[in-house]
């Protein structure tokens, strides 16, 4: 899998949201190799568009299409600051990404420890058991480490409700214990969250 993460801001949600209608409608059904996206605009309009290819080559090819090239001189009238990441290095939880998400939260951070978090990935599957059990809430997770050493993590859950209520949950000490080790790897420096996630 290959990711694309766009961040950015804007002052006109509702105009970024037609073009990504749009692009559904006119650009993607030639988009071979196109696996889906996750996007949206939060409420102090930060912007985070993360589409998944299923490699690197799929993605070059679609970016070069004139339809993509046109759809997105139009686009990106709408993002201010507009940055680009890219990933090949992706870790799914829960079955990945989920279009039956009423809530995204995506982290974006930096990875301090690599030893410590290939360690951590390695449990992935008892991870993701203790999380079905204590969190019914989360129903996806998508991570993208990026070259420069930051993390995209896209976290899908039910609703925003279910989401604040597991927060309020304490935690397992089994749980408690692995989220401790990922802390020990990672620093989280903003979450973004969409309360009307754009899902294709």
């Amino acid at each position: 899998m290959f990711i694309q993460v766009i961040t950015g801001t804007t002052t006109d949600a509702d105009g970024l949201r037609r073009q990504a209608d749009r692009w559904e409608q006119e650009v993607r059904p030639g988009a071979i190799g196109f696996l889906g996206s996750t996007g949206g605009v939060t409420d102090d309009g930060r912007v985070i568009i993360a589409a998944r290819f299923e490699s690197e080559a799929a993605a070059r090819r679609n970016s070069a299409r004139e339809e993509q090239g046109a759809w997105w001189t139009e686009t990106e009238k709408y993002i201010n600051g507009v940055a680009f990441k890219e990933s090949t290095e992706i870790t799914t939880m829960l079955g990945g990404g989920s279009d039956e998400a009423g809530f995204v939260q995506v982290m974006l951070g930096h990875v301090v420890d690599t030893t410590k978090l290939a360690a951590i990935e390695a449990r992935t599957p008892e991870f993701e058991a203790v999380m079905r059990r204590f969190r019914p809430d989360v129903i996806g997770d998508v991570i993208a480490r990026h070259p420069d050493g930051t993390y995209s993590d896209i976290v899908y859950f039910s609703s925003e409700a279910a989401a604040r209520r597991g927060e309020l949950q304490d935690m397992p000490a089994d749980l408690q214990a692995m989220f401790g080790d990922l802390m020990a790897a990672i620093v989280i420096d903003e979450y973004l969250d969409l309360k009307d996630p754009w899902l294709r």
